[in-house]
């Protein structure tokens, strides 16, 4: 069988979270009737200090309602040059909400508040773009996985406030952040105007993501959601996965962290320019290809002849994630199949 490192979204549901799915009490959610998907929405909500949730597929779809209640159409978000909002969503913002977006570039997607505050410009009058909300993303994906410093995010709180300003988080990996740093979800919680989460990456759900936000801007995502053609019946069945995750699966994350740093370790032995260790802090390993002789899209097709599954996500730019499905064994063998696809010519 071969391994796949494409993303941490590749996990099989375990046997324990089927058998939740298979007894979750259900309702229609579009009436509000699923207790499940109530009680999933509430809890999460909760954990960060929040007043309501609203749950989705997809966690593109609840950074879209997010900034949907945060940024009115004409008027700017400002998010990171490779944030998952601006390279992986494939223009949404624009598309559905008619918002405008301008990029702050930052080394392996790490927060900086100086730069962001320097390029926001709100109150800008009837002739240019309003700046209204900012969008930060933690755990920065394409930036390998990167922890943002709770003194920048305060920091930036604090200087949003001076110039009314909104703040988004997109938390997709909130729960890696939260266990390589132990700044607790409440902490987090406190900074933002809303936070989207996502429970089928590292928790290992099939399905499901959470918006979070006081009761006014989760009534209003709400709809926005069913008229994006998102409104769910017996949901209950997929946020009995999201609590079981919940309850089985955040502090094994660590181990994620720990294997993906086994494997960083080892690529470095075989070419130090490819990464360096130190910069993987959760379960993400970002391979920069620029001295090799070939793509990342050929390095890829390598490892998959050999039975490892890794992302091209740019020429020289691979990417390998570790996750639940992915042990001690599967990594010594993926160090292996990288030793012989890295050194051939």
């Amino acid at each position: 069988m071969a391994i796949d490192l494409r993303s941490d979204t590749v996990t099989q549901p375990s046997h324990g979270m089927r058998d939740a799915i298979a007894h979750a009490p259900v309702g229609d959610d579009v009436y509000g009737d699923d207790p499940t998907v109530n009680s999933l929405e509430s809890r999460v909500a909760a954990m960060f200090g929040m007043e309501a949730g609203v749950f989705t597929p997809t966690g593109s779809l609840a950074n879209q309602l997010a900034i949907r209640t945060l940024v009115a159409p004409g008027e700017e978000l400002l998010a990171e040059s490779n944030s998952h909002i601006v390279r992986a969503e494939l223009g949404a913002a624009a598309v559905f909400s008619g918002i405008t977006t301008r990029t702050w570039h930052s080394v392996n997607g790490r927060l900086k508040a100086s730069d962001v505050i320097d390029l926001a410009r709100p109150d800008s009058g009837p002739y240019l773009v309003s700046t209204t909300a900012i969008a930060v993303e933690n755990t920065h994906n394409f930036g390998g996985g990167t922890v943002q410093s709770i003194k920048e995010i305060a920091e930036l709180r604090a200087k949003a406030d001076v110039l009314g300003l909104a703040l988004h988080l997109d938390g997709a990996r909130i729960w890696n952040a939260h266990i390589a740093s132990g700044v607790s979800f409440l902490e987090y919680g406190k900074y933002f105007d809303t936070i989207s989460v996502c429970l089928s990456k590292g928790l290992g759900a099939p399905v499901g993501s959470v918006m979070i936000s006081n009761k006014e801007r989760v009534s209003k995502a709400r709809v926005w959601r069913k008229r994006y053609g998102a409104g769910m019946r017996q949901v209950g069945i997929l946020a009995a996965a999201g609590h079981y995750a919940l309850d089985n699966n955040l502090e094994r994350l660590a181990e994620d962290h720990r294997l993906a740093k086994k494997l960083a370790v080892a690529i470095a032995a075989i070419d130090s320019t490819l990464i360096d260790p130190s910069t993987v802090e959760t379960n993400i390993v970002g391979l920069d290809l620029t001295s090799m002789s070939f793509s990342a899209a050929e390095l890829a097709k390598r490892t998959r002849e050999a039975g490892l599954w890794i992302s091209s996500l740019g020429p020289h730019y691979a990417r390998l994630v570790t996750h639940m499905d992915f042990d001690d064994g599967q990594c010594d063998e993926a160090i292996e199949i990288l030793k012989i696809a890295l050194v051939t010519k």
